[in-house]
This record gives structure tokens, C-alpha cells and sequence, in this order.
């Protein structure tokens, strides 16, 4: 069978990052084709009596089948399902992800990303050994609905655990960048059930050996109450719950501050704080960019991307970017480094952009130091006049 240049192109990279040593996994998902109740094939490699092969796991809406091919077979299976009903396929690599996805209107678009994931799976057969966050003997996994008593993960919740595995990847890839020790202090904003929260908890301080403290920020006092029981019952002597808002939220010494899904302003609001404390690492992953859209949408500059703005779609895309790119220039001007990727969960909804800055060893002379903050705000300065922006939420925060 004769493939499309994207389905080579990714095969291509699959093959090369086998042949590397980066491979991770690959995720199909957005099934259209004929198979009944098919949602995702996931693949991943493993040795089995010493013999390279592929698990794939066929997904359906009520079960999962988990099937072993030798790595030419899996190949060709993976190219055929792309070829033939999965609209988005992505491979994970420690180097780089690699998506291709059909969209709604037929066409092919091709993309890399920084490496979501950067730490290789073990290739044992029983795929629980490789997660950072095992199911075992976890009281804050039970209470929360994850796990029964004895461990086993409840069939609803299969995916949720999943997402809280994946997100612990990506942080501990993260702090790995971090001088060692560092992390002594964390403020997860916006913590919400806490999911994530006693997740990172129980990473930092169960595998990292931590002895940092963490404070989970939310508004919903129900919310704060239910989390801190939790906290009581597993004996977390270091993990709390408080109410307020991101705003009101004093983060002093904080030295990793994360918001995920903190809507419009309050992403900028916690980029502040954490920039305010220095923090080593800040991680947010926005949501509801309306603030820039409504600058947008108020002056209607005309420009090169005008044909597509004055759709809405494009406009509210257009208007993430820009908001997201913005705060990005504006943690490097303050010294950090940054990353901009999309974090899908093995499900693959929802798909979020996590924008992270790691804070930078200082190594510019004062006066090349100057020079590039104030190419950074000339950045800012043009990117805002080209759309007809009149301020940036984090920009005015922080008086520039």
C-alpha cells in the first residue's frame, strides 16, 4: 500500500527514534473510520524473552485490548490505521513530539514541539511499573474516587490517572533542569479537587525525596475543606489547602508556582506572583484569552492576517497566540528560559498549551543584558501596534 508523504514523514521519525534510543510512545486518537466504538491506539515499545516488539493498545468506548507485534508489523499497522480513520497521530520522543493531524477541512498539517515527555518508559511488559505515580496503597487516590481501597483504578477513572501520570512526567522533566534541591516550596493555584496537587506531592516527596511544601490555592471553600481532609487522612504533614484567589495569594519564596486553566487575567496574575518570587520554574497552562480579544476586536487594525481575524474562530486562535507569545517574551525579559508546548493527555481532549519559564544563571554582561530587555520590549511594542492592542494584562502588572 502506497502512503501519503505525511504518513511517511511520521513513520520516517518513528523508525528514526527507534533506532536513536528516544522513542516514548505513540498516541492515535480522533478515530472516524469503520471499526465500531475504536477511540485510540496507543503504542508503546517493549521486550518481551529478549525480542523487541510493540504493545498497542486498542482503545474502545467500553474496553481495552492490548496486542503485541513484532516492531515491522506494528509499523505497518500503525501506518495503515493513519492511512484509514485516525485524524491525529503523535509521536512522542524524548527530543521532540511530532503530530500530524487531518483537519476538518481535509487538509494535512505537520508540527513539532518541544519533548513533553523526557524521561524513556521502561519496556517491561506490566506498563504500571513505569509511572511515577503508582496506584498502590494510596489513601489521597481513594479518597479522590481514583482507586478502590485496594488500589485497583476504578474503570471511569482510568483516564484521569493517565492525565495525572503525564502531567507528573512533565514536571519531573522539568525540575530535572533545576540545580538540585532547589524546589522547597510550591503554589499550585487554581488547585481545584487537588487531583494534580497530591500528585506532585506525592512525587516530590515519595521519589524526589523532597521535603518541599505545598500549598494548593482555591476559591471554592468546599473545595478547600474536602482537599485538606484528604491532606489529614494520608498524614501529608507538609501539603495544604487555602482559600483565596491567585491574586490575593501571597507567594513570597515560592520556588515553583503552577496554574493550570486559570481563566484569562488570572494566568496573568500568577505569572506575576511567581516572577514577583523569583520562582526557579513557573508553569501555567492558560485558558480563556478574552482580554486580548477584546483589544483586538475594539480597534479592528488592519494587517496582513486581517483576511483571517475577521473570521471569529480565527480571531479567538489569533488572539491565544498572541496573548500566550506576549507572556512568553515577557518571562524572558525578566530571565527565564521558555517553552511553549501542547500538553495532550492520552485521550487526547482537551489539549492545552503550557507555557513554562525555568529561571536563568545570569551570564550577560550589564550592558548586553540591556540591550536584549530592550529588544524584548521593543517585541512587545510592535506585536501589540501590529494587532491593535492597547495593553497587555501581565505588562501592566509589572509596569512595563
Amino acid at each position: 500500500m502506497a502512503f501519503s508523504t505525511h504518513i511517511q514523514t511520521f513513520i520516517s521519525a518513528f523508525e528514526d527514534s527507534l533506532i536513536t534510543g528516544s522513542f516514548v510512545k505513540i498516541s492515535l486518537g480522533n478515530y472516524k473510520g469503520l471499526e465500531e466504538s475504536l477511540k485510540q491506539l496507543l503504542v508503546r515499545r517493549v521486550l518481551i524473552k529478549n525480542q523487541e516488539k510493540l504493545a498497542i493498545t486498542f482503545r474502545y468506548k467500553t474496553n481495552d485490548i492490548v496486542k503485541n507485534y513484532l516492531v515491522s508489523e506494528g509499523t505497518d499497522l500503525i501506518a495503515g490505521y493513519i492511512n484509514n480513520g485516525f485524524k491525529i497521530a503523535t509521536l512522542f520522543t524524548t527530543n521532540k513530539d511530532l503530530i500530524v493531524e487531518e483537519l476538518n477541512n481535509g487538509k494535512i498539517v505537520i508540527r513539532e514541539t518541544d519533548a513533553s515527555v523526557k524521561n524513556l518508559p521502561g519496556t517491561g511488559h506490566d506498563k504500571e511499573k513505569s509511572r511515577l505515580i503508582k496506584s498502590d496503597a494510596k489513601s489521597y487516590l481513594t479518597d479522590l474516587k481514583i482507586t478502590d481501597s485496594n488500589g485497583k483504578v476504578f474503570k471511569n477513572a482510568q483516564d484521569k490517572f493517565r492525565q495525572i501520570n503525564h502531567y507528573i512526567e512533565i514536571l519531573s522533566s522539568l525540575i530535572k533542569e533545576l540545580p538540585e534541591c532547589t524546589i522547597k516550596k510550591v503554589a499550585d493555584m487554581g488547585s481545584g479537587k487537588g487531583y494534580l496537587t497530591f500528585a506532585l506531592y506525592d512525587y516530590l516527596h515519595s521519589v524526589l525525596q523532597s521535603a518541599a511544601e505545598v500549598t494548593g490555592v482555591e476559591y471554592r471553600q468546599d473545595m478547600v475543606d474536602l482537599c485538606n481532609d484528604v491532606t489529614q487522612k494520608a498524614a501529608f504533614s507538609k501539603l495544604k489547602f487555602v482559600q483565596g484567589t491567585i491574586e490575593e495569594y501571597d507567594a513570597k519564596e515560592v520556588n515553583l508556582l503552577i496554574a493550570l486553566h486559570a481563566c484569562d487575567t488570572a494566568t496573568d496574575d500568577a505569572i506575576f506572583k511567581g516572577i514577583k518570587a523569583n520562582a526557579e520554574l513557573i508553569v501555567v497552562a492558560p485558558c480563556c484569552h478574552k482580554q486580548i480579544r477584546r483589544e483586538m476586536e475594539q480597534n479592528k487594525v488592519k494587517n496582513d492576517v486581517t483576511f483571517l481575524t475577521r473570521y471569529g474562530i480565527f480571531l479567538e486562535r489569533q488572539a491565544e497566540m498572541i496573548t500566550d507569545g506576549i507572556r512568553a517574551l515577557i518571562l524572558e525579559y525578566f530571565g527565564y528560559k521558555t517553552k511553549v508546548f501542547e500538553f495532550i493527555s492520552d485521550a487526547h481532549t482537551p489539549k492545552n498549551v503550557l507555557v513554562v519559564g525555568v529561571k536563568k544563571a545570569e551570564s550577560l554582561k550589564p550592558k548586553a543584558e540591556s540591550e536584549r530587555k530592550e529588544e524584548i520590549l521593543q517585541k512587545i511594542k510592535a506585536s501589540k501596534a501590529y494587532f491593535g492592542i492597547d495593553y497587555h494584562h501581565l505588562e501592566r502588572l509589572l509596569g512595563l
